[in-house]
């Protein structure tokens, strides 16, 4: 058939707005010399754009959501980890779709994946609003087969049926957790496992106050994202590996409350980042790391109730960022370094209940921080340092009793009404000031001397640092 131009005209006219305006902009009016070939081109181009599906088009490729915008593996294994953890209500009845919004369980958070699908990503076991755990439930493995899972907290959950943190390596190399946090589980029993460290996302390791045994694996050295690090109040032994110096990202660390002996790795000087450390309660002996200056970003060091039997480390005056520093019932010796006097970010000093000597350094009560100060049951002598505004600020803070050679100068104990635990100074006949000569009262052997106040500000502190 041949085209002509009563022909064009009526594809033009039955073409859409923006074909004819391709046509008026591109091709020549029908008197051109080129005229002889724009019917055909016409046509070409009416056929080429006729063919174009619309942009409202659903692509065959698509994926469509299941009802519950999981994938019904996903959802699967989380109907049999809440089966086997907890018995508050029928999960797969009450709550079919585990992650829809506006009806999703109680402790689970969901996000929407790069795959258009629901994606668990947080579970919390334990206390109320979260589920609670039933007494026949243990560790659920399970919880590594969900590949977008980044934060897992089982709170006293393990009571009842003993239970292990026993998984083979397989299961974690999938695993994008970044926090793992089991505390307060007194059936949680066994040593930490080795392949733990195939969690190589993992950011936050905690732990503690539950009943694990053994000792801390070497291969913990291996958690290179790890930013804190808890293993308090459990029965570890053996000595603190020396690959903890490789966790380069490291700010916590709290190994207090078991076991451990020996001393600490001269390896920790490379935690530049660490801001909180404590290894109370434990058996750790010998020399601290010569390195121990280096770590210029520890503001919290707690190392109360270890038999170390040296003097006090005058590295400890270069840590300028320290605010407080506990190293009571630990037996040290002689003087107290007058480099303490350089902490003036100081706000605790706990050192009652060892062997100090000597006079408490005059500049101590320069240190504008500080708010409780425990020098009880040592053997210091001499007058005390402080003026009345300075006893006033700490009032019952301050704790100087069981040192029989120090006394307060009279002027200052007339002014202050709390007393501090150490006698008035008295005097000679030419009015110069003479100590007691009580026979000392110092216990020869170790005491275990804890206060409300600190005890409370250390534990707040876990909490302050890191959410567990």
């Amino acid at each position: 058939m041949k085209l002509t131009s009563k022909t064009t005209i009526h594809l033009a006219a039955t073409a859409d707005r923006h074909t004819q305006t391709f046509i008026i902009q591109y091709f020549p009016k029908m008197n051109s010399p080129l005229a002889f070939s724009f019917p055909l081109l016409l046509l070409l181009l009416f056929f080429f754009l006729s063919s174009i599906p619309s942009v409202s088009t659903i692509s065959p490729h698509a994926k469509k959501q299941p009802p519950n915008g999981m994938l019904p593996s996903e959802a699967e294994t989380l109907f049999k980890i809440m089966d086997s953890m907890s018995s508050d209500q029928s999960w797969r009845v009450s709550y079919p779709n585990p992650c829809k919004p506006g009806s999703s369980w109680p402790g689970i958070e969901c996000k929407q994946g790069n795959d258009g699908y629901l994606h668990v990503t947080r579970l919390d076991f334990g206390t109320r609003p979260n589920p609670t755990c039933k007494k026949t439930a243990t560790f659920p493995y399970q919880i590594f087969s969900l590949p977008y899972l980044q934060s897992v907290f089982f709170f006293n959950c393990f009571t009842h049926t003993k239970t292990t943190l026993s998984v083979s390596a397989d299961r974690l190399y999938n695993s994008s957790l970044q926090q793992l946090s089991l505390r307060s589980n007194p059936a949680l029993v066994g040593s930490i496992p080795p392949q733990i460290s195939s969690l190589k996302f993992l950011q936050i390791l905690t732990l503690s106050q539950n009943r694990l045994n053994g000792t801390i694996p070497v291969q913990v050295g291996n958690l290179r994202n790890l930013v804190g690090l808890d293993l308090s109040y459990n029965s570890l032994t053996g000595s603190i590996p020396s690959t903890i110096g490789q966790l380069g990202m490291l700010q916590k660390l709290d190994l207090s409350s078991n076991s451990l002996t020996g001393s600490i790795p001269d390896s920790i000087e490379k935690l530049s980042l660490l801001a909180f450390m404590a290894l109370s309660n434990n058996k750790l002996t010998g020399n601290f790391p010569k390195g121990l200056a280096k770590l210029q970003s520890l503001q919290y060091f707690l190392m109360d109730d270890n038999p170390m039997f040296i003097p006090l480390p005058v590295e400890f005056g270069i840590l300028v960022k320290l605010q407080e520093l506990r190293l009571a019932n630990s037996g040290y010796s002689g003087s107290i370094p007058p480099s303490f006097s350089q902490l003036n970010n100081l706000s605790t000093l706990s050192l009652q209940n060892n062997r100090l000597t000597g006079e408490i350094p005059v500049v101590f009560g320069s240190l504008s921080h500080i708010y409780h100060l425990n020098l009880s049951r040592n053997f210091l002598d001499g007058v005390v340092p402080f003026n009345s505004s300075f006893l006033k600020r700490l009032g019952r803070n301050l704790d100087l009793s069981g040192n029989p050679g120090l006394c307060l100068n009279p002027a200052e104990a007339y002014s202050v009404k709390i007393g501090i635990g150490v006698s008035i100074c008295g005097s000679n006949k030419n009015g110069s000031l003479i100590k007691p000569v009580k026979k000392s009262q110092a216990p020869r052997g170790l005491q275990k001397s804890f206060s409300l106040f600190p005890a409370l500000g250390a534990f707040a502190l876990h909490y302050m640092l890191f959410l567990v």
